[in-house]
């Protein structure tokens, strides 16, 4: 068994252990949603695990590998790197609901599906550039995502904020009502949103740049019309229109929740989606 499998395995149950205090904290008499110094500790070994973990599966032997469920499993680093470096200064732990369940999926998705390959020209230090502002990007449009499902928790919790007295709600939904009550105004929320989205877009605006460099370098093509490309320029297409739809027409609530899915939903089709196809379903590498 591989060090990348070993550590993948390490934080996923880091991250989990993690949800299922959350989760208890929440159901008890006195719930609290508020990360102390012990919490947010324990959420940064679990993200060193994660780590250590990529760092012997993606840099194996001087090589760059690469596959759908390392390539997720980065994204997702990156983003809890960047919600624990936010979490110190603004109050956001309601995301940590969503992401730590998705950090535990990814990694268990690492450990059980480690195949890779070696990105070609991987030695290029424009490229190795390339590849981190891509997986940056990809990971702030995750934590913008998240976000947007929080919010939409959020907004529906205010138009629907009991529940039948004659059918209680069951503990799961208990808790969420919790930790939902316990968050910041929709309004802060919405500032938190927009701000990772003009941060995303520009992550990608440079992911589109950078790549179309590298092309040229290569290959003497501007932009390859690859799935890779064309679902990453859909991606950078939506949030651009959702940026402008809000500085034109104030553009807020549901319908920056439903553009902000939507140009998560390309940046996962992008790599991730059409790898595990190829390397899965079809038992391509």
């Amino acid at each position: 068994m591989s060090y990348g499998i070993v550590f993948h395995s390490l934080a996923a149950v880091a991250y989990a252990a993690l949800a299922l205090g959350l989760f208890r904290s929440l159901s008890s008499d006195s719930p609290s949603v508020n990360s102390g110094g012990l919490a947010r500790a324990g959420l940064l070994f679990a993200i060193i695990l994660h780590g250590i973990a990529l760092w012997h599966t993606v840099l194996q032997e001087g090589n760059l590998r690469l596959g759908w469920a390392l390539a997720l499993s980065a994204a997702v680093w990156i983003g809890m790197l960047v919600f624990w470096l936010e979490s110190l200064v603004i109050r956001i732990d309601g995301l940590q609901l969503l992401l730590l369940p998705v950090g535990t999926a990814v990694c268990l998705l690492a450990a059980l599906f480690p195949q890779s390959k070696v990105i070609a020209h991987a030695q290029d230090a424009g490229l190795r550039i390339h590849l981190l502002i891509a997986l940056s990007a990809y990971a702030l449009v995750t934590i913008a995502a998240l976000q947007a499902m929080l919010m939409s928790g959020l907004d529906r919790r205010l138009h629907f904020p009991r529940q039948d007295p004659l059918h209680p709600p069951s503990a799961l939904r208990l808790v969420v009502g919790r930790l939902l009550d316990a968050q910041p105004p929709l309004l802060a929320q919405e500032q938190i949103l927009f701000r990772l989205i003009w941060i995303a877009f520009a992550a990608l605006s440079f992911t589109l740049i950078s790549g179309a460099l590298i092309s040229l370098s290569l290959s003497g093509k501007w932009l390859p019309l690859d799935h890779k490309s064309i679902f990453t320029l859909l991606s950078w297409l939506t949030f651009g229109i959702l940026i402008v739809g809000r500085h034109l027409r104030g553009w807020r609530g549901r319908t920056a929740l439903r553009y902000t899915l939507v140009g998560f939903a390309f940046v996962v089709l992008a790599y991730t989606g059409s790898r595990f196809v190829i390397e899965v379903i079809l038992q391509r590498h």
